[in-house]
């Protein structure tokens, strides 16, 4: 029998690992991704992005800053909502 079979008489134990398995993003890689796309934002004189794009970073970009400290968080979304805005008027 091979080891990736599960025995079908093996404990509940014995198939699942004790904890679940987390995922936590690297902060520094989170944050140099919003200092990306923020920098894009601040180089451009309209929207660098198609609608559907715009929209799916005005919901992400926000949640991605969750995972930084709370002070950098918030001011990475003020400066990005600031950005839209500027660009929106721009259009």
């Amino acid at each position: 029998m091979s080891k990736a079979q599960f025995d079908l008489f093996a404990g509940q134990g014995d198939l699942l690992p004790a904890e679940p398995a987390s995922y936590r993003p690297d902060p520094a890689k989170v944050r140099a991704k919003l200092l990306r796309l923020l920098d894009e934002a601040r180089a451009a004189d309209t929207l660098p992005w198609d609608r559907k794009t715009t929209r799916y970073w005005q919901t992400v970009f926000p949640q991605m800053a969750n995972w930084l400290p709370q002070d950098e968080a918030d001011q990475l979304r003020l400066d990005f909502r600031h950005e839209l805005e500027r660009l929106d008027r721009a259009a």
